[in-house]
């Protein structure tokens, strides 16, 4: 008689989508680097000597074992603090709410921990080639001959130092930080909304936000149906056709062109689609623009 099991579904506290940029700095006393922005995470570890970093308007100066978290979008610089510096930078994509905990972080690296950035740059070595000294890197390249297994390796050795970071925080009090599953919940259905809304002039397949954000499909489209009360595809077909609304009202391109851009297999479909969703067809919906006028 086949055995019956149940199957658990595993919940990912920090997930990795993606990884930008590697690098691991030996710089003199007059390095100094102007500052950027850029729309994902970056992690900051001095291994030798001091640094000024500079996040937003504030300065901080961090020496031998500090650490450093710079969220999305928030400008930072960074240069030699009295000393010549080696530090360890990795950037990566992270949709995970637990990550918000490390919004103005810094601190000094629990050396437990430091395991987990020798284990990364080992494999980031003998994975990718990466410059040395070299600032201005804004893509990894595969090596040729590159370790099997060395990018999930790298992912999730940072996942397991992030992790056990969120854990050092929880050991000496701060756990009102962490989010309850309610607000990681919801921060979880903003991440679907904007991914979908950002990939919306396009192809767009459910698979491809599960694998941006690390979750399985099953979960995100129960979750996401539980606290919206429609499917993921619905919402990405009404914001379709809310963009379809904008460009009949923009008058610069013809229905099978809007068809086109939106990824609609045909205009046909298309019609109905926004029939459907609007309750008249694109033609009558822009009858009622002239009437507007």
């Amino acid at each position: 008689m086949k055995a019956t099991y149940i199957k658990t579904q595993l919940t990912n506290l920090i997930s990795i989508s993606r990884i930008v940029t590697i690098h691991y700095y030996e710089f003199d006393k007059s390095f100094s680097f102007a500052g950027e922005m850029h729309d994902f995470w970056e992690m900051v570890y001095v291994d030798k000597g001091a640094v000024c970093v500079t996040r937003d308007e504030d300065e901080i100066i961090l020496r031998q074992g500090d650490v450093i978290f710079h969220r999305p979008d928030e400008f930072h610089a960074i240069r030699a603090h009295e000393s010549e510096p080696n530090f360890f930078v990795i950037s990566f994509v992270s949709s995970s709410p637990a990550m918000h905990v490390f919004e103005k972080y810094h601190a000094k690296l629990n050396q437990m921990l430091k395991p987990f950035i020798s284990a990364i740059i080992k494999e980031a070595e003998m994975t990718f080639v990466i410059p040395k000294n070299d600032p201005t890197l804004k893509k990894l390249t595969k090596k040729e001959n590159a370790i099997l297994g060395g990018e999930q390796l790298i992912k999730t050795y940072l996942e397991q130092l992030l992790i056990l970071l969120l854990r050092d925080l929880r050991s000496v009090g701060d756990a009102e930080v962490f989010p309850n599953k309610e607000s990681m919940e919801n921060h979880l259905i903003d991440s679907v909304k904007k991914y979908v809304e950002e990939h919306a002039e396009g192809s767009f397949r459910i698979a491809d936000v599960c694998a941006c954000l690390g979750y399985s499909k099953s979960y995100l489209c129960r979750i996401f149906r539980a606290q919206t009360g429609t499917t993921i595809s619905t919402y990405a077909t009404e914001v379709k056709i809310d963009i379809a609304k904008r460009l009949i009202r923009e008058d610069r391109l013809n229905f099978t062109e809007i068809s086109d851009k939106l990824a609609f297999d045909n205009p046909q479909y298309f019609s109905r689609v926004f029939k459907r969703v609007t309750g008249m067809s694109p033609t009558e919906f822009k009858r009622t623009l002239r009437l507007e006028r």
